[in-house]
């Protein structure tokens, strides 16, 4: 019975948008949740020049094993000249990223479609942090 909990604190839905990989993320993200998310990061960012948004809207809790995958995902996207983008709105993810001096280190949009017609490297003014 618990384990059905903890299946279901956090979800994740991954689709293509154009040559981006959208994955929304729900829920809690937390030393529970976070290993399969990661696992499912880490094979969207095996290939070289991948696009990823991760969606972090519908994200009620997200603690520093989040933090971690989030970071993680980053890294191996540099290494493979690819890009990452976040979407967050509200103060429990964005507290998060901005307490752990990575709210600078990550492309941060308000909105998916903001997020999806960034052009890389450009004016990021409308990014949220």
């Amino acid at each position: 019975m618990v384990e059905s909990l903890i299946t279901s604190a956090s979800r994740h839905t991954e689709r293509a948008v154009g040559g981006t990989t959208v994955v929304e993320l729900r829920g809690e993200i937390d030393i529970r949740t976070a290993p399969p998310i990661g696992t499912c990061l880490d094979d969207l960012t095996a290939v070289i020049l991948a696009d990823l948004v991760v969606d972090l809207r519908a994200v009620s809790f997200m603690d520093c094993a989040g933090l971690g995958m989030l970071c993680r995902a980053r890294n191996r996207v540099v290494e493979r000249q690819g890009r990452l983008r976040l979407v967050a709105v509200g103060p429990r993810v964005l507290r998060v990223l901005s307490g752990a001096g990575l709210d600078g280190v990550f492309e941060i949009y308000d909105r998916l479609p903001e997020a999806l017609a960034a052009v890389p490297g450009g004016d990021l003014t409308a990014a949220a942090g």
